[in-house]
């Protein structure tokens, strides 16, 4: 493949695939994993070093290096250099709220049906964890409307997602405000594909999902507490204009490898949240019953209060950590947009002369 066709390639490749390909580049992350296994992500930047205790790497040695490469420090240390995947991204970026695990992100875009073109909308963006996922599913063509309450968080899930697709996203757009408020002022009824929410109380939004969802469209929950999960089940059987609604949560459990010392993990992800499911049917259909209906559905003062943030053990988080998690969200991205302006201006240079 020529110099012309190979940029021909990256001019129609979906958003952020020219940046997984091909050598190293200032302003990428990059994963080290020392002899021990041991992993750290650093963002190549020239003139500088990672430093451990075992002496230091120079950033120049890598870049311009194909992926995969190995590497020594100025001691010995040997690195093996990748470029993070996505699960490894998500786990390591900044972040002013906890994430979605990636085992539960793959679960909704599955169970989801979150397929390339759709239109969807999310609330609870928090680190852009989600985020991040929902636009590879959605695609170029796609669209992705997330909602946040608060500026900061939204600024961090911005960095973020700039950050591995190398730029604003085309399917993206995020506003602030209320979901069950700003999402029946900004979207047409009728008009979204797939709803996923992750917040605290969303059957405060059955109203708003229930206008703006299409018949058939898929309205996912992620919720921490059985709680929660009840108290939506049956706000949703009460309403009547969705499915009856499925539960899940998924664990996963590593495999330790080593000759013939093969056995389960010490350590797995086990809990992180539970997933729910229904989907929107047509208007003026009545969801079916189930058959058999538990024996007591009305909540006590007790069962309300166990959903509060402190209940579920939500910690708070300060806004000087907010604040410097989306300054490390956003300036890894203006690093790898002053190298590309100064990469820019030398072969501008060397043209004109």
């Amino acid at each position: 493949m020529n110099h012309q066709d190979s940029a021909a390639e990256n001019t129609t490749a979906p958003h952020g695939a020219a940046a997984r390909r091909g050598p190293f580049r200032a302003g990428e992350r990059v994963q080290l994993t020392d002899e021990r296994g041991r992993m750290n992500t650093i963002t190549l930047t020239p003139g500088t070093a990672y430093h451990t205790h075992k002496g230091f790497l120079n950033h120049d040695l890598l870049i311009g290096q194909p992926e995969g490469s190995m590497v020594e420090s100025n001691v010995g240390q040997q690195y093996q250099a990748l470029r993070p995947l996505l699960s490894d991204f998500v786990l390591s970026m900044p972040r002013g709220a906890a994430v979605v695990y990636p085992k539960d992100a793959g679960q909704i875009i599955t169970m989801g049906d979150i397929y390339p073109g759709a239109r969807v909308v999310e609330a609870g963006v928090g680190s852009g964890a989600l985020s991040i996922s929902l636009l590879r599913a959605v695609g170029d063509n796609g669209y992705l409307h997330s909602f946040e309450r608060r500026q900061e968080f939204a600024d961090i899930a911005r960095g973020n997602v700039e950050t591995i697709y190398g730029g604003p996203h085309p399917a993206w757009k995020i506003s602030l405000g209320d979901f069950q408020d700003e999402v029946v002022a900004q979207e047409e009824p009728g008009s979204i594909d797939r709803v996923v929410l992750d917040m605290l109380a969303p059957w405060e939004c059955l109203d708003a999902v229930a206008t703006v969802l299409a018949p058939g469209g898929v309205w996912i929950n992620y919720v921490a507490t059985v709680t929660q999960l009840s108290r939506t089940a049956e706000a949703i059987r009460a309403d009547g204009r969705f499915t009856e609604p499925d539960a899940w949560e998924s664990m996963v459990r590593g495999w330790h490898l080593e000759g013939l010392a093969v056995r389960p993990d010490h350590r797995m992800v086990a809990h992180t949240g539970f997933l729910m499911v229904t989907r929107r049917l047509a208007d003026g259909v009545t969801g079916m019953s189930p058959k058999r209906r538990a024996s007591k559905t009305d909540f006590a003062q007790e069962d309300l209060d166990a959903w509060t943030p402190a209940a579920v053990g939500e910690r708070s988080v300060s806004d000087k950590k907010l604040r410097r998690a989306a300054r490390d969200a956003s300036s890894t991205v203006q690093t790898k947009r002053n190298q590309e302006q100064s990469e820019e201006t030398e072969t501008r240079h060397e043209l004109e002369q």
